[in-house]
């Protein structure tokens, strides 16, 4: 089919309510490394990696061998019995988290939003309570708890459907809540997490859910106290620390495996997907023996720990240590950094501010970053977004008003593309009117 006939198709068969990118959206055909090529023959280079989702390459060929492999021997069997790609993964996994954790055993269901249903059930039977800390400007998924645990108006699809769900004040330096200054504000993000519990909880809670960095909500990274202050606050009250790692983990920012390791705390209870297994649908919970045990009605996953997707999670993670990964993002989010600093040297006007970690980066489009006002800039980033495609550049979108472009290629690219990455966005920015 040529991409208009996909175009029309989608149209007619899928449900309005599925957000595309693109004025005219992009039918994608097949991708190799970091190129994806639509259905019409054009190439774009992949500076989003389907949403953090190919966390190593396209058709990566340790994965693409070990799917082969995988499929022709056992496709499925459900977590009604356990073989040896889902036990391998289980004990790779345990070996990446600190042994200071006590974080080794694992639920592996087939999405974020699942895995972090998961760790709400872990919590509230481990510790008897029901109610739940999440953040503003936070996104967890689509179920009926997730959307209930989601932080910004924009994918609240329904009001909030799980009762005893509180939203503590977002953690950002550049748009504080409190209109303070970091480090002046002594925390006070983090801080009044004490008042929410006080004033608007029993005084007890299950648990605080947090990304270690917003994904969604536009790669926002909290001031590095913020973790220490308030996971404390949250186990004065009873509750335990839920890291949501779906797109901050596998060494996506840098020198660590998991993001929450950047902030000096230790959760009780990890999620991660996406990254997982470089494009196959996989997730996991994992936890400490003794929350792990406090579960205590009998649950499965049907599709939780696929012997398929659970060797290309083994393919990729292995590929992942051999590769070092956490280095190499390190060292390519650094260099991708200074090219978007430069960006921002250039277009000081409209590009308010250049954050995250690793290769997970974002900027900021505003309208009058000189003045000081960080007005959101969503038309002329959805100008530049257009602009990007043109150019054959691959991007992501988020924030709060839409207006933060989210960057996060495939880890194995190399510096080359990085900088024909920065070309091609320097070119979109520009042709959009940038200042």
């Amino acid at each position: 089919m040529t991409s208009n006939e996909i175009r029309e198709k989608a149209k007619r068969y899928l449900m309005p309510s599925v957000i595309q990118y693109y004025e005219e959206n992009l039918a994608v055909d097949h991708a190799k490394g970091v190129r994806v090529t639509d259905h019409d023959g054009r190439e774009y280079l992949d500076f989003f990696g389907g949403i953090l989702t190919v966390s190593l390459a396209h058709a990566e060929p340790s994965v693409v061998n070990a799917v082969r492999v995988q499929v022709e021997r056992l496709a499925h069997i459900s977590t009604l019995y356990p073989n040896e790609p889902i036990v391998h993964v289980a004990e790779l996994l345990a070996g990446m988290m600190p042994t200071s954790t006590g974080i080794t055993q694992s639920f592996f269901v087939s999405s974020g939003t699942e895995a972090d249903e998961m760790a709400v059930m872990l919590a509230m039977s481990h510790t008897g309570k029901q109610e739940l800390i999440a953040l503003r400007n936070g996104y967890s998924g689509r179920s009926a708890l997730a959307q209930s645990l989601m932080g910004h108006a924009n994918w609240r699809v329904l009001p909030q459907q799980i009762a005893g769900i509180k939203h503590a004040a977002q953690p950002d330096c550049y748009r504080c809540p409190f209109g303070k200054t970091y480090p002046s504000c002594d925390i006070q993000c983090a801080r009044d997490i004490e008042n929410l519990i006080q004033y608007t909880t029993t005084g007890q809670i299950a648990g605080f859910l947090a990304e270690p960095v917003q994904g969604v909500g536009g790669f926002v990274v909290p001031p590095k106290e913020y973790f220490q202050v308030a996971v404390e606050i949250v186990r004065k009250y009873g509750g335990l620390f839920i890291a949501d790692e779906v797109q901050t983990g596998f060494g996506r920012t840098g020198e660590h495996w998991w993001g929450w390791q950047h902030f000096g705390v230790t959760p009780d209870i990890v999620t991660m997907a996406k990254g997982i297994a470089n494009g196959l649908p996989a997730a996991n919970c994992m936890t400490r023996p003794e929350i792990a045990k406090s579960l205590p009605r009998q649950t499965l996953s049907t599709f939780g720990g696929n012997p398929v997707a659970m060797a290309a999670a083994g393919a990729t993670i292995e590929t992942m240590q051999r590769e070092d990964i956490r280095a190499r993002s390190q060292r390519l989010g650094a260099h991708l950094r200074e090219g978007l600093l430069a960006l921002q040297q250039k277009y000081p006007r409209n590009i308010g501010q250049v954050r995250g970690l690793g290769l997970m980066l974002a900027i900021e489009m505003v309208a009058d970053e000189p003045a000081g006002n960080r007005t959101p800039e969503a038309a002329l980033t959805a100008r530049v977004f257009e602009n990007s495609k043109r150019e054959g550049l691959l991007i992501g979108k988020g924030g709060r008003w839409g207006n933060c472009f989210r960057i996060a290629p495939p880890m194995l690219i190399s510096e080359a593309d990085l900088d024909e990455g920065l070309q091609k966005l320097d070119r979109a920015l520009a042709a959009g009117g940038a200042q």
